[in-house]
């Protein structure tokens, strides 16, 4: 009975640890004991500049020319640019009227904090039992489950109105 009762108070005293635990509910790590083969991406070929007076500064601890850019490769191959991941390039002004039609009814200045700071506390109450788990689960999927879009549902609702709507991806089985 004693033991039980040391149990339970070291439950209780985990359960309690603050404000400073994990809310981020995502536990993606590898158990298997060897290397992570995702983690590491190769470099692009070493090639000679055909002006070696364009190459620019060195920067310690940023990008070089031969880092990878997956995420900015990904957009090229959709039909996108690169440079709009980039930070300070603006809106392109082929998305002007884009922008304008959805902000027609006003859009808080504060829209970005007031959402990161409702996305945080949202996590931090789903996040609440998650260290007493005794098999490691992903919990972000099950705790964001009920915001999870339905394309079948969707595309129903919007062909009873009668709007015309491409297809939609077969249903998971």
């Amino acid at each position: 009975m004693p033991r039980a009762l040391l149990l339970i108070a070291v439950l209780a005293v985990a359960a309690c640890s603050g404000n400073e635990r994990d809310i981020s509910m995502r536990d993606l790590r590898s158990f298997t004991g060897g290397p992570d083969e995702f983690s590491i991406i190769p470099g692009k070929e070493l090639q000679t500049p055909k002006d070696f007076n364009t190459l620019p500064a060195p920067t310690p601890g940023g990008s070089n020319l031969t880092d990878q850019d997956p995420l900015g490769d990904a957009a090229v191959a959709l039909g996108g640019r690169a440079s709009a991941r980039q930070p300070g390039n603006g809106v392109p002004a082929a998305d002007g009227a884009l922008i304008a039609h959805a902000g027609r009814n006003g859009v808080p200045a504060d829209i970005r904090e007031s959402l990161a700071a409702e996305d945080k506390e949202f996590r931090r109450r789903q996040s609440r039992f998650t260290k007493l788990r005794l098999v490691r689960v992903d919990r972000y999927s099950q705790a964001y489950k009920r915001f999870e879009l339905n394309s079948q549902a969707e595309v129903a609702w919007w062909r009873r109105q009668g709007v015309t709507t491409p297809t939609a991806p077969p249903a998971a089985r």
